[in-house]
Protein backbone atom coordinates (compact mmCIF):
# COMPACT_ATOMS: atom_id res chain seq x y z
CA UNK A 1 0.00 0.00 0.00
CA UNK A 2 3.23 1.97 1.25
CA UNK A 3 5.42 2.91 -1.57
CA UNK A 4 8.83 4.95 -2.61
CA UNK A 5 9.97 5.94 -5.74
CA UNK A 6 12.81 3.64 -7.02
CA UNK A 7 16.04 5.58 -8.07
CA UNK A 8 16.54 3.67 -11.29
CA UNK A 9 13.98 5.67 -13.22
CA UNK A 10 15.33 9.10 -11.96
CA UNK A 11 15.85 10.96 -14.90
CA UNK A 12 13.25 9.43 -17.15
CA UNK A 13 10.43 12.07 -18.49
CA UNK A 14 6.19 11.41 -17.54
CA UNK A 15 5.90 9.69 -20.13
CA UNK A 16 7.81 7.50 -19.10
CA UNK A 17 7.38 7.39 -15.65
CA UNK A 18 3.69 6.07 -16.24
CA UNK A 19 5.04 2.91 -18.14
CA UNK A 20 8.32 2.02 -16.16
CA UNK A 21 7.91 3.66 -12.55
CA UNK A 22 7.10 0.26 -10.98
CA UNK A 23 9.21 -2.11 -12.43
CA UNK A 24 11.59 -2.82 -9.99
CA UNK A 25 8.80 -3.59 -8.02
CA UNK A 26 7.30 -6.25 -10.30
CA UNK A 27 8.54 -9.45 -8.83
CA UNK A 28 7.54 -11.28 -11.94
CA UNK A 29 8.26 -12.01 -15.58
CA UNK A 30 5.23 -10.58 -16.79
CA UNK A 31 5.30 -8.00 -19.01
CA UNK A 32 2.07 -6.87 -17.44
CA UNK A 33 1.80 -7.39 -13.47
CA UNK A 34 -0.47 -10.41 -11.82
CA UNK A 35 -3.01 -9.17 -9.96
CA UNK A 36 -2.17 -10.36 -6.10
CA UNK A 37 -5.99 -11.57 -5.39
CA UNK A 38 -4.91 -12.70 -2.14
CA UNK A 39 -6.10 -11.33 1.79
CA UNK A 40 -2.94 -12.47 3.54
CA UNK A 41 0.61 -14.13 3.04
CA UNK A 42 2.10 -16.60 4.84
CA UNK A 43 5.40 -16.70 6.82
CA UNK A 44 7.82 -19.35 7.20
CA UNK A 45 8.47 -19.03 10.74
CA UNK A 46 7.60 -16.96 13.59
CA UNK A 47 10.65 -14.44 12.97
CA UNK A 48 9.54 -13.95 9.20
CA UNK A 49 5.68 -13.39 11.01
CA UNK A 50 7.02 -11.01 13.11
CA UNK A 51 9.50 -9.22 10.62
CA UNK A 52 6.62 -9.06 8.15
CA UNK A 53 3.92 -7.42 10.97
CA UNK A 54 5.99 -5.03 12.36
CA UNK A 55 7.23 -3.15 9.12
CA UNK A 56 5.18 -0.51 7.86
CA UNK A 57 3.48 -0.91 4.48
CA UNK A 58 5.03 -4.76 4.17
CA UNK A 59 3.19 -5.92 1.27
CA UNK A 60 3.34 -9.61 1.80
CA UNK A 61 1.89 -9.76 5.24
CA UNK A 62 -2.01 -8.51 5.06
CA UNK A 63 -3.68 -6.51 2.11
CA UNK A 64 -5.13 -4.11 4.55
CA UNK A 65 -2.04 -3.24 5.38
CA UNK A 66 -0.20 -3.60 1.72
CA UNK A 67 0.22 -5.63 -1.22
CA UNK A 68 1.71 -5.74 -4.54
CA UNK A 69 -0.80 -4.51 -6.87
CA UNK A 70 -1.18 -1.50 -3.89
CA UNK A 71 2.86 -0.73 -3.83
CA UNK A 72 3.03 -0.66 -7.88
CA UNK A 73 0.17 1.55 -8.17
CA UNK A 74 1.51 4.29 -5.52
CA UNK A 75 4.95 3.84 -6.91
CA UNK A 76 3.60 5.62 -10.30
CA UNK A 77 1.67 7.67 -8.48
CA UNK A 78 5.31 8.82 -6.37
CA UNK A 79 7.11 9.18 -9.63
CA UNK A 80 4.61 11.20 -11.70
CA UNK A 81 4.13 14.06 -8.80
CA UNK A 82 7.52 14.18 -7.84
CA UNK A 83 7.34 12.79 -4.43
CA UNK A 84 9.41 10.30 -2.49
CA UNK A 85 6.40 7.94 -1.54
CA UNK A 86 2.53 7.54 -1.91
CA UNK A 87 0.01 5.45 -0.69
CA UNK A 88 -3.07 4.39 -2.52
CA UNK A 89 -6.89 4.25 -0.83
CA UNK A 90 -9.99 2.85 -1.44
CA UNK A 91 -11.36 6.50 -2.84
CA UNK A 92 -10.72 10.05 -3.33
CA UNK A 93 -12.31 10.71 0.17
CA UNK A 94 -10.62 7.81 2.18
CA UNK A 95 -7.87 9.70 0.85
CA UNK A 96 -8.20 12.99 2.12
CA UNK A 97 -9.51 11.93 5.28
CA UNK A 98 -7.02 10.41 6.28
CA UNK A 99 -4.42 13.39 5.69
CA UNK A 100 -6.98 15.66 7.71
CA UNK A 101 -7.01 12.76 10.25
CA UNK A 102 -3.23 11.91 10.32
CA UNK A 103 -2.46 15.73 10.96
CA UNK A 104 -5.32 17.63 13.05
CA UNK A 105 -7.64 15.75 15.97
CA UNK A 106 -9.80 17.35 18.68
CA UNK A 107 -9.15 21.04 19.57
CA UNK A 108 -7.12 21.26 16.15
CA UNK A 109 -7.74 23.87 13.65
CA UNK A 110 -7.89 23.34 9.95
CA UNK A 111 -8.00 26.51 7.35
CA UNK A 112 -9.45 25.25 3.98
CA UNK A 113 -10.63 27.38 0.39
CA UNK A 114 -14.61 27.68 0.20
CA UNK A 115 -14.31 26.45 -3.15
CA UNK A 116 -13.81 22.51 -2.86
CA UNK A 117 -14.79 19.19 -3.63
CA UNK A 118 -18.32 19.09 -2.00
CA UNK A 119 -17.23 15.77 -0.39
CA UNK A 120 -14.37 17.48 1.16
CA UNK A 121 -16.65 20.52 2.43
CA UNK A 122 -19.00 18.17 4.33
CA UNK A 123 -16.52 15.97 5.52
CA UNK A 124 -14.88 19.18 7.53
CA UNK A 125 -18.27 20.92 8.06
CA UNK A 126 -19.87 17.62 9.64
CA UNK A 127 -17.62 14.63 10.77
CA UNK A 128 -14.46 16.49 11.31
CA UNK A 129 -16.47 18.72 13.93
CA UNK A 130 -17.83 16.15 15.39
CA UNK A 131 -14.21 14.90 16.42
CA UNK A 132 -13.21 18.33 17.52
CA UNK A 133 -11.84 19.19 14.74
CA UNK A 134 -12.91 23.00 13.90
CA UNK A 135 -12.24 24.38 9.96
CA UNK A 136 -12.19 28.32 8.42
CA UNK A 137 -13.24 28.10 5.10
CA UNK A 138 -11.85 31.39 3.24
CA UNK A 139 -11.32 32.58 -0.67
CA UNK A 140 -8.34 31.04 -1.89
CA UNK A 141 -7.71 33.32 -4.80
CA UNK A 142 -6.16 35.59 -2.28
CA UNK A 143 -3.35 34.14 -0.19
CA UNK A 144 -3.65 37.06 2.47
CA UNK A 145 -6.97 35.50 3.39
CA UNK A 146 -5.47 32.11 4.29
CA UNK A 147 -2.95 33.62 6.17
CA UNK A 148 -5.15 35.42 8.51
CA UNK A 149 -7.42 32.51 9.21
CA UNK A 150 -4.18 31.05 10.61
CA UNK A 151 -4.64 30.35 14.48
CA UNK A 152 -1.90 29.04 17.06
CA UNK A 153 -3.98 25.69 16.60
CA UNK A 154 -3.85 25.48 13.11
CA UNK A 155 -2.26 22.06 11.74
CA UNK A 156 -3.40 21.63 8.74
CA UNK A 157 -4.30 23.56 5.69
CA UNK A 158 -6.49 21.84 2.86
CA UNK A 159 -5.89 23.45 -1.15
CA UNK A 160 -7.79 22.28 -4.12
CA UNK A 161 -6.24 23.74 -7.60
CA UNK A 162 -8.08 24.13 -10.13
CA UNK A 163 -11.42 24.16 -7.73
CA UNK A 164 -14.38 22.02 -8.23
CA UNK A 165 -16.47 23.28 -9.86
CA UNK A 166 -15.46 26.47 -10.81
CA UNK A 167 -11.71 26.26 -12.00
CA UNK A 168 -10.20 28.75 -9.26
CA UNK A 169 -6.78 28.86 -8.80
CA UNK A 170 -4.82 28.73 -5.79
CA UNK A 171 -0.93 30.64 -5.45
CA UNK A 172 0.33 27.48 -4.40
CA UNK A 173 3.83 28.61 -3.95
CA UNK A 174 2.74 31.79 -1.88
CA UNK A 175 0.31 29.46 0.41
CA UNK A 176 2.94 26.59 0.90
CA UNK A 177 5.45 29.66 2.29
CA UNK A 178 3.20 31.04 4.39
CA UNK A 179 2.36 27.96 5.90
CA UNK A 180 5.97 26.32 6.43
CA UNK A 181 7.06 29.72 8.39
CA UNK A 182 4.37 28.61 10.74
CA UNK A 183 5.25 24.84 10.57
CA UNK A 184 1.81 24.23 9.55
CA UNK A 185 1.16 21.34 6.74
CA UNK A 186 -0.25 21.56 3.04
CA UNK A 187 -2.08 19.08 1.26
CA UNK A 188 -3.36 19.83 -1.93
CA UNK A 189 -6.21 18.07 -4.10
CA UNK A 190 -4.73 17.93 -7.53
CA UNK A 191 -7.53 16.04 -8.96
CA UNK A 192 -8.51 18.48 -11.76
CA UNK A 193 -4.94 19.13 -12.83
CA UNK A 194 -3.19 15.48 -12.31
CA UNK A 195 0.56 15.55 -11.87
CA UNK A 196 0.99 15.90 -16.12
CA UNK A 197 -0.35 19.54 -15.99
CA UNK A 198 0.56 20.35 -12.04
CA UNK A 199 2.66 19.02 -9.77
CA UNK A 200 2.46 21.52 -6.76
CA UNK A 201 5.39 19.44 -4.93
CA UNK A 202 7.49 22.05 -6.91
CA UNK A 203 5.70 24.16 -5.45
CA UNK A 204 6.36 23.76 -1.93
CA UNK A 205 3.01 21.79 -0.95
CA UNK A 206 3.80 19.03 1.36
CA UNK A 207 1.22 16.43 0.40
CA UNK A 208 -0.64 16.20 -2.90
CA UNK A 209 -4.47 14.03 -3.20
CA UNK A 210 -6.14 12.46 -5.72
CA UNK A 211 -9.37 10.76 -6.47
CA UNK A 212 -7.90 8.32 -8.49
CA UNK A 213 -11.61 7.73 -9.75
CA UNK A 214 -10.99 10.41 -12.21
CA UNK A 215 -8.01 11.33 -14.33
CA UNK A 216 -5.50 8.85 -12.72
CA UNK A 217 -7.63 5.74 -13.18
CA UNK A 218 -9.40 7.18 -16.84
CA UNK A 219 -12.28 4.49 -17.51
CA UNK A 220 -14.93 4.88 -15.02
CA UNK A 221 -14.24 1.73 -13.94
CA UNK A 222 -13.00 1.88 -10.30
CA UNK A 223 -12.94 4.01 -7.25
CA UNK A 224 -9.82 5.32 -5.69
CA UNK A 225 -7.41 7.50 -4.27
CA UNK A 226 -3.87 8.62 -3.72
CA UNK A 227 -2.04 10.70 -1.42
CA UNK A 228 2.17 11.53 -2.18
CA UNK A 229 4.63 13.12 -0.40
CA UNK A 230 7.61 12.85 1.81
CA UNK A 231 8.26 9.12 3.38
CA UNK A 232 7.63 10.55 6.93
CA UNK A 233 3.68 12.70 5.91
CA UNK A 234 2.76 9.62 4.03
CA UNK A 235 3.17 7.29 6.65
CA UNK A 236 1.39 9.06 9.15
CA UNK A 237 -1.39 9.17 6.19
CA UNK A 238 -0.80 5.35 5.62
CA UNK A 239 -1.41 4.12 9.08
CA UNK A 240 -4.58 6.12 9.41
CA UNK A 241 -5.57 4.47 6.11
CA UNK A 242 -5.17 1.11 7.82
CA UNK A 243 -6.25 2.02 10.85
CA UNK A 244 -9.66 2.86 9.00
CA UNK A 245 -9.91 0.25 6.78
CA UNK A 246 -10.11 2.97 3.90
CA UNK A 247 -7.69 0.38 1.58
CA UNK A 248 -7.78 -0.62 -2.06
CA UNK A 249 -8.64 -4.14 -3.38
CA UNK A 250 -5.97 -5.73 -5.57
CA UNK A 251 -7.49 -5.62 -8.33
CA UNK A 252 -8.96 -1.85 -7.89
CA UNK A 253 -4.83 -1.27 -7.60
CA UNK A 254 -4.35 -2.97 -10.87
CA UNK A 255 -7.43 -1.09 -12.79
CA UNK A 256 -5.38 2.18 -11.38
CA UNK A 257 -2.28 0.94 -12.73
CA UNK A 258 -3.44 0.29 -15.57
CA UNK A 259 -5.02 3.49 -16.18
CA UNK A 260 -2.04 5.67 -15.30
CA UNK A 261 -0.12 3.62 -18.17
CA UNK A 262 -1.88 6.14 -20.87
CA UNK A 263 -2.65 9.07 -18.47
CA UNK A 264 0.08 11.59 -20.28
CA UNK A 265 -1.29 10.31 -23.53
CA UNK A 266 -5.22 11.11 -22.54
CA UNK A 267 -4.21 14.17 -21.03
CA UNK A 268 -2.79 16.13 -24.19
CA UNK A 269 -6.32 15.21 -25.49
CA UNK A 270 -8.17 16.35 -22.64
CA UNK A 271 -6.21 19.78 -22.87
CA UNK A 272 -7.06 20.04 -26.48
CA UNK A 273 -10.64 19.20 -25.70
CA UNK A 274 -11.30 21.26 -22.75
CA UNK A 275 -10.17 23.89 -24.82
CA UNK A 276 -11.90 23.88 -27.63
CA UNK A 277 -14.90 23.65 -25.94
CA UNK A 278 -14.50 26.41 -23.62
CA UNK A 279 -14.11 28.58 -26.50
CA UNK A 280 -16.90 27.65 -28.37
CA UNK A 281 -19.33 28.18 -25.04
CA UNK A 282 -17.62 31.90 -24.69
CA UNK A 283 -19.15 33.08 -27.80
CA UNK A 284 -22.70 31.25 -26.79
CA UNK A 285 -25.62 34.13 -26.38
CA UNK A 286 -26.81 31.91 -24.40
CA UNK A 287 -23.85 31.53 -22.02
CA UNK A 288 -23.17 34.29 -19.29
CA UNK A 289 -19.66 32.89 -18.07
CA UNK A 290 -17.25 30.67 -18.68
CA UNK A 291 -14.97 28.83 -15.97
CA UNK A 292 -11.72 27.60 -18.07
CA UNK A 293 -8.15 28.65 -16.76
CA UNK A 294 -6.93 28.12 -20.25
CA UNK A 295 -9.09 31.02 -21.49
CA UNK A 296 -7.58 34.39 -21.65
CA UNK A 297 -10.38 35.68 -19.77
CA UNK A 298 -10.11 33.67 -17.30
CA UNK A 299 -9.14 36.33 -14.15
CA UNK A 300 -6.37 34.22 -13.04
CA UNK A 301 -5.03 33.40 -16.52
CA UNK A 302 -1.26 34.30 -15.27
CA UNK A 303 -1.00 32.55 -12.07
CA UNK A 304 -2.78 29.45 -13.67
CA UNK A 305 0.18 29.55 -16.56
CA UNK A 306 2.68 29.87 -13.94
CA UNK A 307 1.55 26.56 -12.02
CA UNK A 308 -0.06 24.30 -15.03
CA UNK A 309 1.10 23.36 -18.16
CA UNK A 310 -1.93 22.13 -19.40
CA UNK A 311 -5.27 23.21 -18.32
CA UNK A 312 -6.98 19.86 -18.17
CA UNK A 313 -10.30 18.75 -19.55
CA UNK A 314 -12.52 20.73 -17.20
CA UNK A 315 -15.19 23.13 -17.61
CA UNK A 316 -17.95 24.97 -16.18
CA UNK A 317 -20.68 27.65 -17.39
CA UNK A 318 -22.92 29.26 -15.98
CA UNK A 319 -26.66 29.80 -18.34
CA UNK A 320 -28.11 33.02 -18.79
CA UNK A 321 -31.61 31.42 -17.97
CA UNK A 322 -30.44 29.90 -14.73
CA UNK A 323 -31.87 26.85 -13.12
CA UNK A 324 -34.29 26.16 -15.89
CA UNK A 325 -31.97 26.56 -18.84
CA UNK A 326 -28.94 24.74 -17.17
CA UNK A 327 -31.59 22.20 -16.60
CA UNK A 328 -32.73 22.08 -20.31
CA UNK A 329 -29.27 21.85 -21.81
CA UNK A 330 -28.38 18.78 -19.59
CA UNK A 331 -31.65 17.21 -20.50
CA UNK A 332 -30.95 17.64 -24.00
CA UNK A 333 -27.39 16.50 -24.64
CA UNK A 334 -27.00 13.47 -26.86
CA UNK A 335 -23.17 12.52 -26.96
CA UNK A 336 -22.32 13.82 -23.61
CA UNK A 337 -23.92 11.90 -20.49
CA UNK A 338 -25.52 13.52 -17.40
CA UNK A 339 -23.75 11.57 -14.58
CA UNK A 340 -21.44 12.33 -11.61
CA UNK A 341 -17.25 12.10 -11.78
CA UNK A 342 -15.16 12.94 -14.02
CA UNK A 343 -11.98 12.47 -15.95
CA UNK A 344 -13.20 9.50 -18.08
CA UNK A 345 -12.94 8.79 -21.78
CA UNK A 346 -16.30 10.28 -22.17
CA UNK A 347 -18.08 13.33 -21.53
CA UNK A 348 -20.19 14.07 -18.46
CA UNK A 349 -22.28 16.80 -17.86
CA UNK A 350 -23.55 17.89 -14.29
CA UNK A 351 -25.84 20.13 -12.85
CA UNK A 352 -23.88 21.14 -9.51
CA UNK A 353 -27.29 22.74 -7.61
CA UNK A 354 -28.88 20.06 -7.69
CA UNK A 355 -26.00 17.32 -7.58
CA UNK A 356 -25.37 18.60 -4.54
CA UNK A 357 -28.23 19.69 -3.17
CA UNK A 358 -28.78 16.78 -0.30
CA UNK A 359 -24.42 17.19 0.41
CA UNK A 360 -24.33 21.27 0.66
CA UNK A 361 -26.96 23.80 2.19
CA UNK A 362 -28.25 26.18 -0.23
CA UNK A 363 -25.70 29.18 2.03
CA UNK A 364 -22.44 27.06 1.33
CA UNK A 365 -23.34 26.87 -2.20
CA UNK A 366 -23.88 29.99 -2.67
CA UNK A 367 -20.90 30.82 -0.76
CA UNK A 368 -18.81 28.59 -2.94
CA UNK A 369 -20.11 30.25 -6.42
CA UNK A 370 -22.62 27.47 -7.24
CA UNK A 371 -25.38 29.54 -9.06
CA UNK A 372 -28.41 27.46 -9.86
CA UNK A 373 -27.05 28.15 -13.51
CA UNK A 374 -24.24 26.62 -13.67
CA UNK A 375 -23.66 23.25 -15.60
CA UNK A 376 -20.28 21.20 -14.99
CA UNK A 377 -18.69 19.38 -17.74
CA UNK A 378 -15.75 16.88 -18.26
CA UNK A 379 -14.10 16.98 -21.42
CA UNK A 380 -13.88 13.38 -22.97
CA UNK A 381 -11.18 12.50 -25.54
CA UNK A 382 -14.14 12.11 -28.18
CA UNK A 383 -13.27 14.37 -31.37
CA UNK A 384 -13.89 17.94 -30.19
CA UNK A 385 -16.24 18.25 -33.44
CA UNK A 386 -18.31 16.25 -32.51
CA UNK A 387 -18.63 17.16 -28.28
CA UNK A 388 -19.11 20.77 -30.15
CA UNK A 389 -21.95 19.73 -32.07
CA UNK A 390 -23.70 17.56 -29.26
CA UNK A 391 -23.49 20.95 -27.12
CA UNK A 392 -24.63 23.27 -30.06
CA UNK A 393 -27.74 21.42 -30.59
CA UNK A 394 -28.45 21.61 -26.79
CA UNK A 395 -28.10 25.06 -26.69
CA UNK A 396 -30.42 25.74 -29.44
CA UNK A 397 -33.04 23.79 -27.50
CA UNK A 398 -32.30 26.18 -24.86
CA UNK A 399 -32.29 29.41 -26.70
CA UNK A 400 -35.83 28.41 -28.86
CA UNK A 401 -37.25 28.02 -25.19
CA UNK A 402 -36.66 31.16 -24.31
CA UNK A 403 -34.21 30.07 -21.20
Amino acid sequence: MLAAMSDSINGLLPDSLAIHADRAANETDAVVPPIWQTSTFWADSDESFLEKATTPGCDHFYTRTGNPNQTQAAMVVAALEGAEAAVVAGSGMGAITSTILAFAGAGDHVVAQQNLYAGTTSFLSGLATKLGIETTFVDQRDPARIEAAIRPSTRLIVLESPSNPLLRITDLQAVSGIARSRGIVTVADNTFATPVNQRPIEFGIDLVMHSATKYLGGHSDLIAGAVAGTRAYVDRVARVMSETGAILGPFEAWLLLRGMRSLPVRMERHNRNGLAVAQFLTGRAEVAAVHYPGLDEHPQRELAGEQMSGFGGMVSAEFRGGLAAAARFVNSVRLARRAPSLGGVETLVTHPAAMWAKTLEPAQMAEMGIVPGLVRMSIGLEDARDIVADFEQALELVAAAGE
